[in-house]
């Protein structure tokens, strides 16, 4: 990093900030009266389910500075309490949401949650006869006593607190019981429906248990009851250097996640002060760390009653992803790729082609190895299939597992042991480095000799999120691109170093060095009268010394947008330090994924493709891909899809302020720097209100 980069002082935001801020955005789509309803609702259990991982991933080392009143680098008790104020004020608006907007909602549509006083005889008859068959014999109700002490309870799990008069069966007066729910029992249950009504009513879990606490204790008497809810610190550290085996250190550190450090306990709002403070004081919490929700206190669990609601009109309308542009179905992807790279734009396009090509590659008798990582792949993958397949039919398969993966270590770990049973080379990749690069690559005999095929992308080979992320798939058979990705492979299996490569960028080697680099020489152009321009797509920047580099570029004159959907540090038009940076976050129906880095000095422009985020971890403790895209047509292609669509977005994108906070860009009326890189926009193709329902409306149709 130059020392102009050092020296410059710019009041960065804060990141944990950045990425409640980040779910403020999500949130509005639960508000949005032009989404469908029952996607409303799933908007609200995404929010549950990223401050989940957020108290998972973000929140312990501001609890422990709290808790010990000292600061500790970043973390002190005054950053623990205002995150903690923040996030009591997305709960209260999420419940608002839920209570005063959704439920209403629902309940017009025919929908509706009965709660134990709403319930008529023949309800409550159903309700008592389905507690007593499928739910009560699940149940243990543990009464707290000496021998009994407080029990150890899971992350993230449904559980009540009870209190109770009179004695137990030994004459003592044990007060307190602990009752968990069992994570197999599911959290909402579909009623008979009235015969003639055409509404469909529901029962939660916790309303169920909640209305017969009293069956479970015979001949004491429930005064007091909260459901409740701990979340843990779940992010796994193992010391790679000291273990003879990271998957089985993996895997014992799996069955220890669920009791981590507590951070969080969410009770029911009408729950009392004596209950509250019993479980404050059981988890070692303080008073901020306690939630009292007025509904459910798991809206993550939305997820299976939205599921069980028949009514199409309340969902957003299927979407059929076509075939790629460039691919003819049935034709052979080797000869197809002899003629030049393929851009597969993810979900408009069908990631089926990606394993349509693996097919092809196992089932062809001439395809001698295939190399792949595996980041995510999901919890059932037709990709580990067919390499086991291809192990099979005798070819050499060599597969980079990242174990470290996280929230999907059980997952690849089982895979990598699938693997190695059929006889694949797994390895996993280098000591301390996340393996987060996207490559397959295919060596195949042809009569001119070997000839290797590739596919890179900036998301995850998981065919589940391949249709709900937006994402670039490149296919390739480059003798540069798959030279280099043949060095990656063999450095990642041997360890060896890496000589230098003809056109891929790697991180932690080079990568974020070619960033700051070509930063730097946009504002040097600028400087000089030239005319320079910078737009960056990812998921989160947060990497201080690339900040820093586009303050001073935006210094220098650089016009610079970033699309950044996430976390942003570095904040927008402060006079004197960012007056030419423009941040916009495009909030969707698909998740933004794709990271896509454009940059222009006079007459030269570069156009990259890559997995990393640019993110401290992503640079400097990951293995990361960045990959040029020098075919002209395709580079303009990823410029209209990818860089001019989210600038010219006035439905879905926010703009950042100064001061951290965002506003709507409809309400701005903003497009960046008009209208961002050179060439024709997207919006010439397809009317454009919204980036992703006109690439919808591009792809689509041909689905």
């Amino acid at each position: 990093m130059s020392s102009n980069h050092q020296h410059l002082k710019l009041p960065f935001l804060d990141r944990d900030h950045s990425i409640l801020a980040f779910n403020e955005r999500v949130m509005d789509w639960a508000r949005r009266p032009d989404v469908p309803l029952l996607e409303r609702l799933r908007y609200l259990s995404i929010v549950s389910s990223n401050l989940d991982e957020f108290f998972e991933v973000r929140m312990a080392p501001h609890m422990t500075a709290a808790q010990a009143n000292e600061q500790r680098g970043p973390y002190t008790a005054q950053s623990f309490e205002q995150l903690a104020d923040k996030v009591h004020d997305l709960v209260s608006q999420q419940y608002a949401i839920y209570n005063d907007e959704l439920l209403p909602l629902l309940e017009k549509k025919g929908i509706k949650l009965i709660a134990h006083g709403e319930r008529n005889p023949r309800q409550r008859r159903w309700v008592k006869e389905f507690f007593i068959k499928q739910v009560q014999p699940l149940l243990m109700p543990v009464g707290l006593d000496p021998s009994h002490p407080f029990p150890q309870v899971a992350n993230k799990s449904l559980n009540f607190i009870v209190r109770l008069t009179g004695k137990d069966a030994f004459g003592r007066e044990n007060e307190i019981a602990i009752v968990k729910v069992p994570r197999i029992l599911p959290r909402f249950f579909r009623m008979p429906p009235v015969k003639g009504s055409k509404q469909t009513h529901f029962v939660s879990i916790s309303s169920l248990i909640r209305s017969h606490l009293n069956d479970l204790f015979p001949g004491r008497q429930v005064t007091e009851f909260s459901q409740f809810r701990v979340t843990r610190h779940s992010d796994l550290a193992v010391d790679e250097e000291e273990v003879k085996n990271l998957r089985t250190a993996l895997r014992k550190g799996l069955q220890q996640r669920h009791y981590g450090q507590a951070l969080r306990l969410e009770v029911s709002a009408g729950c009392s002060v004596h209950l509250s403070n019993f479980l404050l004081e059981q988890f070692g919490l303080p008073d901020r760390a306690l939630y009292r929700v007025p509904g459910p206190v798991n809206l993550v669990r939305l997820n299976q009653l939205i599921d069980q609601v028949d009514a199409p009109a309340l969902r957003f309308g299927a979407y059929h992803a076509g075939w790629p542009a460039q691919l003819t179905p049935g034709q052979s992807y080797f000869e197809r790729l002899r003629r030049g790279d393929v851009l597969i734009h993810q979900p408009y396009e069908s990631f089926d082609a990606v394993l349509a090509f693996l097919r092809e590659a196992v089932e062809d008798p001439d395809v001698l190895a295939i190399k792949q990582t595996i980041y995510r792949t999901g919890a059932k993958s037709e990709m580990m299939d067919l390499l086991r397949e291809a192990v099979r039919r005798g070819k050499e398969v060599t597969a980079v597992v990242e174990l470290k993966a996280r929230f999907d270590e059980e997952a690849n770990i089982n895979y990598a042991e699938r693997l190695e049973s059929v006889g694949a080379q797994v390895v996993y990749g280098v000591v301390g480095l996340k393996t987060h690069a996207k490559m397959l690559l295919v060596t195949r005999r042809e009569a001119s000799g070997l000839r290797r095929y590739a596919h890179v992308a900036t998301g995850n080979y998981n065919p589940a999120t391949a249709r709900l992320y937006t994402d670039i798939s490149y296919l390739t058979a480059d003798d540069a691109l798959t030279a280099d990705l043949e060095q990656i492979f063999l450095h990642l299996a041997s360890q060896n170093r890496l000589p230098k490569l003809n056109k891929a960028l790697i991180a932690p080697f080079h990568l974020h060095k070619a960033m700051l680099d070509r930063v730097d020489a946009a504002g040097a152009a600028a400087k000089a009268g030239k005319d320079a321009r910078i737009v960056l797509k990812m998921n989160a920047l947060t990497d201080e010394p690339l900040a820093r580099a586009l303050a001073l570029a935006s210094q220098q004159g650089v016009k610079i947008d970033l699309i950044v959907r996430g976390a942003c540090i570095l904040p927008a038009q402060v006079p004197g330090f960012t007056d030419n940076v423009r941040v916009r976050s495009v909030i969707g129906r698909l998740l933004e994924h794709s990271r896509v880095f454009y940059f222009r000095t006079g007459e030269d422009e570069e156009l990259w493709l890559s997995s990393a985020d640019w993110m401290n971890r992503n640079m400097l403790r990951r293995i990361e891909l960045a990959w040029p895209v020098t075919d002209a047509a395709l580079r303009q292609r990823i410029i209209d899809e990818c860089l001019q669509a989210c600038l010219h977005d006035t439905k879905d994108a926010w703009l950042l302020r100064p001061d951290g906070s965002y506003v709507p860009a409809s309400a701005n009326g903003g497009n960046g720097h008009g209208g961002g890189p050179g060439g024709k926009a997207l919006q010439g193709r397809v009317k454009l209100l919204s980036a992703q329902s006109s690439l919808m409306a591009l792809y689509g149709s041909r689905g």
